[in-house]
């Protein structure tokens, strides 16, 4: 019978889609580990060996070994991220138009061989800054084919049941991602920093080539039946649509994946909630992707902690994103409010920021706690908007039952969330000169600005909750 058989297959695309993103993260995340031994403190190493003049950083890697160490560092950074932002917007209309599998895994392959080619940089004992940018900014074109395809292909196995819960526990494969490229990172970082890139290559390549081989794309590519996207519970149909879109997926699985075209950019910008949460996300990810990055280095130069500790330690704040985006999706489902749940998150972060900041250098355990906490905080709205909100987004009433618009949408929102991934990076090493705290400051102010702009997405949900006839006045993000 096809039951068994379209399980079998949503366990599959799940699998393969969270071990695929998996190792995108772990390509992305040795920079922000090797960076300390790039150019760390040398003194602590005893004399120089070398008896030259540079003897405070004798021990540092070229060209990294000035004082502006840090906005080298931003820029290395801001390379792959505004590389990654642009190549997200264009990404997202070749997602539609190319065969996923191929896109992906091809993908994949790109993004291995530029990690590696980052790594080897200290085999080959490279030390012009150029070579570094010019690796950075290919590879973060190449990353742009991760998100977009593994949300569609995730898209079109789920309806929109639980889709929350799937995704937020789905969504733990950034933070898996995360902490695996620490551990593997943190392994060579001392001793040859330059496999701290290499293996991390290799493995995203090797599962890229699994994923050529067993993703499958569509439902209807091995006769299982497409999921119901549209039907709303409670018989409410805020357009009147649902009953049409039920219709066109009982009555003619192949339609979806063949007939409808792809959607264009502005059309996709006019769905109700897109841009909203576009914004939202640019403050969310800012703050995300500034932990991300920097987080390591702060905990190296506050606690005093050697690279490897501080890379091991700045897992936890993962650990916490891991918890945040399946408490997130858990909550989004139960409630059905996905704009209110990001935004109590959010709310509630700003003050935990500032703790952590003050209080989270005062001993192990409550570094630990406070580092849990805040990843939870901050990185379970930004998995519920990029997963759960862009799938319904995707797949929305006003389609008409046209999911090819899932791609699209989903590199909208990821790619806008992507210019606040550049942002917070680059701000925090123009900023951490004058001091950690104004870097804090800038992240609290971050994420008061991203849920203010989700304030008519609530209002919306609001109304929903307050009467029956309030979803047919137009309540639309379920």
């Amino acid at each position: 019978s096809p039951l068994p058989s379209s399980h079998s297959y949503r366990g599959l695309t799940l699998v393969l889609t969270f071990l695929s993103y998996t190792s995108y993260h772990l390509s992305r995340k040795p920079i922000s580990i090797v960076k300390s031994q790039l150019h760390p403190n040398c003194s602590a190493l005893g004399p120089n060996p070398h008896n030259d003049s540079n003897s405070s950083t004798w021990c540092s890697w070229a060209p990294f070994d000035g004082d502006n160490y840090k906005e080298l560092f931003g820029a290395l950074d801001n390379a792959f991220l505004v590389a990654y932002a642009i190549g997200m917007f264009i990404c997202g209309i070749f997602g539609e138009r190319l065969p996923l599998r191929y896109y992906l895994s091809g993908g994949m392959v790109m993004s291995g061989f530029f990690t590696a080619l980052f790594g080897l940089g200290y085999f080959w004992d490279i030390h012009v800054l150029w070579y570094f940018i010019v690796v950075q900014v290919c590879n973060g074109l190449v990353q742009t084919t991760g998100w977009p395809a593994v949300v569609a292909c995730v898209g079109n196995w789920f309806g929109k049941g639980k889709r929350g819960l799937i995704m937020g526990i789905w969504n733990s494969h950034t933070s898996v991602g995360n902490i695996l490229g620490s551990l593997i990172a943190g392994a060579w970082v001392s001793s040859a920093w330059g496999l701290s890139f290499v293996v991390p290559g290799i493995i995203i390549t090797i599962v890229g080539i699994i994923c050529f081989f067993f993703l499958v794309e569509y439902p209807e590519d091995v006769d299982c039946s497409p999921p119901l996207h549209h039907v709303i519970t409670s018989n409410e149909d805020p357009l009147g649509l649902s009953g049409q879109s039920s219709a066109n997926h009982s009555n003619s699985p192949k339609e979806p994946a063949e007939e409808p075209e792809a959607i264009s950019f502005l059309g996709a910008l006019r769905i109700p909630g897109v841009v909203e949460f576009s914004l939202c996300l640019l403050f969310a990810k800012l703050v995300s992707y500034t932990f991300l990055y920097w987080l390591p280095l702060y905990i190296v130069n506050v606690a005093h902690f050697g690279a490897k500790e501080a890379g091991d330690l700045s897992t936890l704040f993962d650990v916490g994103g891991i918890l945040g985006g399946i408490f997130a999706g858990l909550i989004s489902d139960y409630t059905g409010g996905r704009a209110t749940t990001c935004c109590m998150m959010l709310v509630v972060a700003a003050p935990v920021l500032f703790l952590y900041n003050h209080v989270g250098q005062n001993g192990i355990g409550t570094s630990i706690a406070m580092l849990i906490v805040c990843g939870a905080l901050v990185n379970g709205p930004y998995a519920l908007i990029t997963t759960a909100v862009s799938a319904d987004l995707g797949t929305h009433e006003s389609l008409k039952g046209n999911a090819k618009a899932l791609s699209t949408v989903t590199a909208i929102i990821d790619g806008t969330g992507s210019v606040g991934a550049a942002l917070g990076p680059l701000l925090a090493g123009l900023i951490s000169p004058t001091g950690w705290n104004n870097v804090f400051y800038m992240l609290i102010a971050a994420d008061v600005l991203a849920c203010l702009l989700l304030a008519r997405v609530v209002v919306k949900e609001a109304r929903g909750w307050c009467g029956p006839m309030a979803r047919k006045r137009g309540y639309v993000v379920t």
